[in-house]
């Protein structure tokens, strides 16, 4: 749908880089929510009104009562890898296009993955309390003793683009042993790459020093990680979480690790996020971050220009660079 200048008309429901706005407008009217506030639902749907594509974050929800009030909608593109903000069985009825930001994000969220397993193995958060805290009055033998990282055994939970990177830095980069699970083994000459091996989910959790978690959240992969599943792992064992909040009960990991049932959790995604669960601020061997393991100018960057060139090229040309559902919308 056009507006009165007679270009199609897009929106961009959080600030975005300025050369990305510049890209869409050789194309498009373009609305930002220069706020950046998160719009409520109805927000949202007054604000897409009479636009026919839309740049996403994991903030707004797209379902069906979204789509209803914007039968005009045509693309809705996430600023993210993942999309479990969006309804796709309500966007495949409706023929709407959704995309993602696949690839540009997986070596600097890989690198994020280790400095968060880094972290949490040495107790960085804690002893930095410590001595903010000023508490530090002396050196000892056993102050802030972690766990080791190279040498140990990394168990990688999700082992797709990002999971991959993962394991070849500490493979290759740390000497470890790294075993996987995911819905599929890899293909050998992947396997060999990435030097790792596949093991079903129970024995990655009494096996890996660290684990770690890569993937993506579906209804299924609810509470992959529990109560029951923390017992399993080692009392030494840290667990990190950089897939998506809802994998892991993030209630039960607290009690867990106020009682030492592992030795510490390094968590940059949470249940309900932004909030976070009380219980998670108030025990010591927890490394906490706001979501930022793809956070660099420059992938950030990458990821809001692939979400544009989707729009862009969809809108152009009929087809996207990323598409998740393209197959369903030639049906509609």
């Amino acid at each position: 749908m056009a507006n009165n200048t007679g270009r199609p008309a897009v929106f961009v429901s959080r600030k975005v880089f300025p050369e990305v706005i510049a890209r869409l407008s050789e194309h498009f009217d373009v609305e930002m929510n220069d706020t950046d506030s998160v719009l409520s639902p109805d927000q949202l749907a007054q604000r897409l009104q009479g636009k026919v594509g839309v740049l996403t974050t994991g903030s707004e929800r797209v379902d069906a009562a979204l789509l209803a009030a914007n039968p005009q909608l045509r693309i809705v593109a996430n600023i993210a890898v993942g999309f479990n903000n969006f309804d796709m069985a309500a966007i495949n009825a409706a023929g709407v296009l959704a995309t993602n930001t696949p690839d540009v994000l997986t070596e600097t969220t890989a690198d994020f993955g280790f400095a968060l397993l880094m972290a949490t193995a040495r107790r960085v958060t804690e002893s930095e309390h410590f001595l903010r805290a000023g508490q530090w009055n002396k050196w000892s033998l056993d102050m802030f003793a972690g766990a080791e990282v190279h040498g140990s055994t990394l168990g990688i939970l999700g082992m797709g683009r990002i999971g991959q990177a993962i394991a070849r830095r500490g493979a290759h980069g740390f000497g470890m042993k790294v075993i996987y699970h995911n819905r599929s083994k890899l293909a050998p000459e992947l396997e060999a790459e990435c030097k790792a091996s596949y093991v079903d989910k129970a024995t990655l959790l009494k096996t890996a020093d660290h684990v770690m978690l890569v993937l993506p959240y579906s209804p299924e992969a609810h509470h992959t990680i529990g109560a029951a599943e923390i017992a399993q792992m080692k009392p030494t064992a840290t667990l990190v979480n950089i897939a998506r909040g809802g994998i892991v009960d993030d209630a039960a990991l607290a009690l867990a690790l106020r009682n030492r049932v592992i030795a510490a959790a390094g968590l940059d995604v949470f249940e309900g996020e932004p909030k976070v669960h009380p219980d998670l601020l108030t025990v010591p061997n927890v490394v906490l971050t706001p979501h930022i393991a793809s956070a660099t100018m420059g992938t950030r960057m990458a990821m809001a220009m692939l979400a544009a060139d989707n729009v862009i090229a969809f809108l152009t040309t009929g087809h996207a660079v990323t598409p998740l559902n393209a197959a369903a919308v030639a049906k509609a």
